[in-house]
């Protein structure tokens, strides 16, 4: 079985969001694990496909994220 890819997994994360963060959590530890894989620190989020884009969801996903171990910075729209 292979292990799922960051990208693979932020899909599924912005499915999640979308679907009111069904699973968010199970997501979320999908993708420690898919950074661990690959190395990587940080994830790029896509700003434009959050539920909500703005300053307060941005900070409220980060904080969440980060409580969880791990990093999000956010691309321009």
């Amino acid at each position: 079985m292979t292990e799922p890819t960051v990208d693979a997994v932020m899909e599924n994360i912005y499915a999640s969001l979308q679907n009111n963060n069904a699973d968010l959590d199970l997501h979320i530890k999908s993708l420690k694990e898919a950074m661990l894989q690959a190395d990587i620190k940080t994830v790029q989020v896509e700003t434009s496909r959050l539920a909500v884009p703005n300053r307060q969801g941005r900070k409220l996903m980060q904080a969440y994220f980060r409580q969880r171990g791990v990093i999000l910075e956010f691309t321009a729209p």
